[in-house]
């Protein structure tokens, strides 16, 4: 044997010391690092020169009185004193607010109960009927929705002719033109729209669920209320955090169905956060202001849905 091949079988079968195997780890684990990395810049340039850096220019706009076009002052936080003092702006938080509970709370108790019966007729026609019936209104376009609403609740729209029909004359009125019933009846657009999303989204859900948990719960002796409070309600809880999370966000965030149908009107009875930032920045010319009712709607709208997110990472976790 030469003394180069000596060498080399020398050094292959030379043990690896602990700080190779570290160093090589590392550097794997460097690459593996970069490469992610690499993956990723793509998106977050996008995120952050579409998301990110608008929102910073509109919290910069938010300290300043500005009409988009002469020079700018300084104003500091004065605009959003303004947001919590002017009971103009402080009534449209207040709606979007109200809104809530039609956009978010009704369509999701509404969908828990029409996804169970569905569930209870999944092996009949009828449940993939219903499915495509009440799933319609989310593929409809809000603007559509909108239009299609004004008509049937108006003076002498579908609704009022159906109540006159069954001699309910009294109650009839322009229901988004009255005062006391315009926001209850955007609302009820609301959960129209909302309420397919929330059905799909749970039903979804359901199919997770093992049959056998039905079974034995039948067995024990325990009826439809029983099986739905102890093995459906618990089984769907990131469904409906997802459901809620994301209704919440309309309801807060709602422009389409309200500028369509009411406008903010009668008066300022159904203005809400987005569409009052719409009259503020294009009608008045008042950037200032309405960049800081934007940024405290995003603000509201993060106090609210942060909880209901950490809910849902501690139910999958």
């Amino acid at each position: 044997m030469t003394t180069s091949t000596r060498g080399a079988a020398a050094r292959n079968a030379a043990p690896t010391t602990p700080g190779r195997v570290a160093g090589g780890r590392r550097s794997r684990r460097l690459r593996t690092a970069a490469g992610v990395y690499l993956l990723v810049l793509p998106a977050a340039v996008f995120y952050a020169a579409f998301v990110l850096l608008p929102i910073g220019r509109t919290a910069q706009y938010s300290l300043y009185d500005w009409d988009g076009i002469t020079p700018a002052t300084w104003a500091g936080l004065s605009n959003y004193v303004q947001v919590f003092t002017d009971p103009k702006l402080t009534g449209s938080i207040l709606n979007a607010f109200e809104l809530i509970l039609y956009f978010s709370i009704i369509p999701v108790t509404l969908a828990l109960f029409a996804a169970n019966i569905i569930r209870a007729i999944a092996a009949t026609k009828l449940a993939g009927v219903s499915r495509t019936v009440l799933f319609l209104p989310q593929v409809i376009p809000l603007v559509a929705a909108g239009i299609m609403w004004t008509w049937l609740l108006s003076s002498n729209g579908m609704v009022n002719q159906l109540l006159r029909l069954i001699d309910l004359e009294g109650v009839t009125r322009a229901w988004l033109g009255d005062f006391s019933t315009a926001l209850p009846a955007v609302g009820v657009i609301g959960a129209w729209v909302q309420f397919g999303f929330c059905l799909l989204l749970l039903l979804a859900g359901m199919t997770k669920i093992d049959p056998n948990l039905y079974e034995a719960a039948r067995i024990d002796g325990a009826g439809p209320v029983r099986e739905f409070v102890s093995i459906t309600l618990p089984s769907l809880r990131q469904e409906i955090a997802v459901a809620v999370t994301i209704t919440v966000i309309s309801a807060l965030a709602s422009f389409d169905i309200i500028y369509i149908s009411t406008q903010g009107g009668p008066g300022d009875s159904t203005l809400v956060p987005g569409l009052q930032i719409y009259y503020l920045a294009f009608f008045q010319r008042d950037i200032g202001t309405a960049s800081a009712l934007g940024i405290t709607l995003m603000v509201l709208v993060l106090i609210v849905v942060l909880p209901l997110q950490r809910l849902l990472r501690a139910r999958e976790g």
